[in-house]
């Protein structure tokens, strides 16, 4: 079958525009594919478009787009930007995120592609999050717990992290997409174009949680119906303080149904992956490989293998 070259275009133009929004680097754009679009000289919509814009203009651009590059290239770097996420339903999931991969002593300022690929997950399967408590383990800059809370309908969701300037980040961005966190915290205005309608919002927490020195009476009162977690397999030491939180979540539940836990990561060294699930198996935590889903929603960093497991605690 002959592919549908009108379709084409709109999608090559979303492509452009979730790497805008996103603040990805101009590289990874898919200029490739924008060059042999504009080649095809059986398919010239594209191509007239931006000439048609060009003629728009009366004076000429090339003088503009120069200054502006020079205006970028002599300014001072700033440590932070904003990111945005588009979501299937047209809205977005704004973030304030650092423009450093490590920053202020943490990697957590910065959205990874687990989350991405977690929160994809999550906006294809909305029946595991509607009317339910989610409690996420290391949120990060919030982008999978965000988008949950905009499209799953969950009843209560708590974002969770441990270090100090990531807790503060969180919260400003929760704040910049329309919810307040409960209690007790006067968010500031809020971003137009943001909100989420009242009676959708869901209650919202932000936890601090070590790891190593949260107990079994703490981890029990968020009393949530389901666990996630994204980018958290990257050192053995994170792996065996992840395994006590999850172990000690397992013992909350008692004689109450097993508690459903997913976990996303990306695959960067297959030990790492093998010490996790070895340390489940100690502490007799089931698990299951769930399904790869196409990564179609969001504009990824770069090509990675992308992993998720399904934990029954």
């Amino acid at each position: 079958m002959v592919p549908d070259k009108s379709a084409e275009a709109p999608g090559l133009l979303q492509s452009f525009e979730r790497r805008f929004l996103a603040a990805r680097a101009l590289r990874s754009f898919p200029w490739q594919s924008l060059e042999e679009k504009l080649r095809d000289s059986s398919d010239s919509q594209l191509l007239l478009d931006i000439l048609q814009k060009h003629e728009a203009v009366h004076s000429e651009p090339l003088d503009e787009l120069y200054e502006a590059l020079a205006e970028v290239l002599t300014a001072e770097e700033s440590t932070q930007c904003h990111r945005s996420y588009l979501l299937p339903s047209g809205d977005a999931v704004t973030l304030s995120e650092s423009t450093a991969i490590v920053s202020h002593g943490t990697t957590g300022l910065i959205t990874w592609d687990a989350a991405l690929y977690l929160a994809e997950w999550a906006m294809e399967n909305p029946a595991a999050f509607i009317d339910r408590t989610v409690l996420e383990l290391g949120s990060g800059a919030g982008l999978t717990g965000l988008a949950i809370c905009k499209t799953c309908r969950p009843k209560r969701y708590v974002f969770s992290d441990y270090h100090g300037r990531v807790l503060e980040q969180l919260r400003e961005n929760i704040f910049l997409n329309g919810l307040s966190v409960e209690p007790g915290v006067t968010p500031p205005l809020q971003h137009p174009g943001c909100g989420i309608p009242d009676l959708e919002k869901p209650a919202v927490t932000v936890a601090h949680l070590d790891w190593d020195l949260v107990t079994v009476p703490q981890l029990s009162a968020f009393q949530p119906d389901i666990v996630i977690a994204a980018d958290v397999l990257y050192c053995p030491q994170t792996i065996l303080s992840l395994v006590r939180v999850l172990q000690m979540l397992s013992a909350c539940r008692k004689d109450r149904p097993a508690l459903d836990a997913y976990v996303a990561f990306t695959i960067r060294n297959p030990e790492t992956c093998r010490l996790f699930t070895a340390e489940l198996g100690q502490v007799g935590i089931r698990w299951e490989a769930v399904p790869h889903h196409n990564q179609k929603q969001f504009p990824y960093e770069k090509p990675s293998e992308m992993g998720m497991l399904k934990l029954m605690l």
